[in-house]
């Protein structure tokens, strides 16, 4: 069967404009040419919509939120580093206040070591104060008094104190004052002053 020319000059123009037409959708969807476009807004009588604009493309829609998101990171990281800041700095205010800690802890272990040291050197001395009243209270007055002058006045005042407690325990009469008597003068004299005033 043979065809003649006219139907082979019509079917040649049907494949050129079934091409070219397969050529422009073919540049519509690379995006080089823009038909729909066209053809939207010569067919459709709304307007676009803004959310489906074919110059928003998908690639610049992700770039601006990852553009976001990075900035909201670098905020976050900014908030991170000033909160970072003042634990260090807080660390370091806590570290200096335990050192203050430590030696104030320290202070109070040497006050309680010297607290004890005395108490012990006290309580040593309140035992000689005792043993020392009943040595001179047993003793003649003239015997005692040469040996009471020659210890510092407030052991001296310390011992009669205990003389005092000694004939008050006893329910005699304390011979302190006949003792007092004995001494010199301005020794006396001295010894009477303290005792008021210790």
């Amino acid at each position: 069967m043979r065809v003649s020319e006219k139907s082979k000059v019509i079917y040649l123009l049907i494949l050129i404009i079934f091409l070219l037409a397969a050529g422009m959708f073919w540049l519509d969807y690379l995006g080089l040419v823009h038909l729909s476009r066209y053809y939207r807004q010569t067919f459709s009588e709304t307007s676009e919509s803004v959310l489906y604009a074919d110059d928003d493309e998908p690639s610049l829609i992700r770039r601006e939120e990852f553009l976001k998101e990075q900035e909201t990171l670098k905020e976050r990281i900014a908030d991170l580093d000033r909160r970072e800041a003042i634990i260090i700095e807080r660390e370091k205010e806590l570290q200096k206040e335990q050192e203050r800690l430590d030696e104030i802890s320290k202070g109070l272990e040497l006050e309680q070591k010297k607290f004890e040291s005395e108490k012990e050197q006290y309580a040593g001395y309140r035992k000689n104060v005792v043993d020392l009243a009943q040595k001179i209270q047993s003793m003649p007055p003239d015997s005692s008094v040469g040996i009471m002058i020659n210890w510092e006045d407030p052991l001296i005042i310390d011992v009669l104190r205990q003389m005092d407690q000694n004939a008050e325990a006893e329910g005699a009469v304390s011979i302190t004052s006949y003792l007092i008597s004995l001494m010199p003068r301005e020794k006396a004299s001295r010894i009477m002053y303290l005792m008021t005033q210790l």
